[in-house]
């Protein structure tokens, strides 16, 4: 593994402990927001990460997907310590509990839409990042072209690996597995008997996530993404 590649696996793993914190935060806030001052008296409304990290979803998991196994940070996906929430708090339990649950997901996604209005402005107001923008959409870039534009090679690979981790995070914390966002949406739709079998899952639910979660957030994924690059490309 080259210097360079080492250096990029380390961007990619802090884009990623920011990612979580504001996922995580902003599941906070908006609890905040509809009553329940749970998260925030713990002070969880932050974008600090120690506030958030859990060993083995931040760090250790994370790491080894970068650094270790066939991934090659290919597929890099994470979580953070769960945000308490006391729905009790709620006035409207049902759909403030939605709101809160799809706070997370949409912050992410946030995040994409303003990696891709920066990486269009960087690209209007430059030739050398239009290049750089295009390359990255096209599917690679060339490493040369950081020799010549230090300053600006970076930022567009950096705001381009925000986007797609972004992504990636968006639709993986929609998955309907516990302990995922998604599960809490589907909660909402079933019956009690199945509801206490769904709640169970436990081991069950991580093993599914791990053997099939990469491949059903690529169906969602790739369409976007491909949509993000013909865009950036028609820049």
């Amino acid at each position: 593994m080259s210097q360079q590649e080492i250096v990029l696996k380390i961007f990619e793993f802090v884009l990623l402990l920011f990612s979580l914190s504001l996922h995580e935060a902003a599941h906070a806030w908006t609890a905040s927001r509809l009553g329940d001052q749970t998260a925030r008296m713990l002070g969880r409304v932050t974008l600090n990460p120690v506030k958030h990290i859990d060993p083995v979803g931040t760090v250790l998991l994370p790491l080894a997907m970068l650094f270790l196994g066939p991934y090659g940070g290919r597929f890099l996906i994470g979580w953070a310590r769960p945000t308490p929430v006391n729905t009790r708090n709620f006035k409207h339990y049902k759909r403030d509990d939605v709101l809160t649950t799809l706070a997370g997901p949409v912050s992410n996604l946030l995040i994409s839409l303003v990696c891709v209005v920066a990486l269009i402005v960087l690209a209007k107001t430059s030739p050398v990042a239009q290049e750089l923008v295009r390359g990255l959409a096209f599917g690679g870039f060339d490493p040369s072209q950081m020799e010549a534009a230090p300053a600006l090679f970076p930022s567009v690979l950096l705001l381009y690996m925000a986007l797609t981790l972004n992504l990636f995070l968006a639709f993986f914390n929609l998955l309907p597995l516990p302990p995922l966002d998604g599960s809490h949406l589907i909660r909402h739709l079933l019956p009690t008997n199945l509801l206490q079998i769904y709640d169970r899952l436990g081991i069950i639910s991580l093993l599914l996530m791990f053997v099939f979660g990469g491949r059903l957030v690529n169906l969602f994924v790739g369409p976007a993404l491909a949509l993000v690059n013909r865009i950036l490309v028609s820049v």
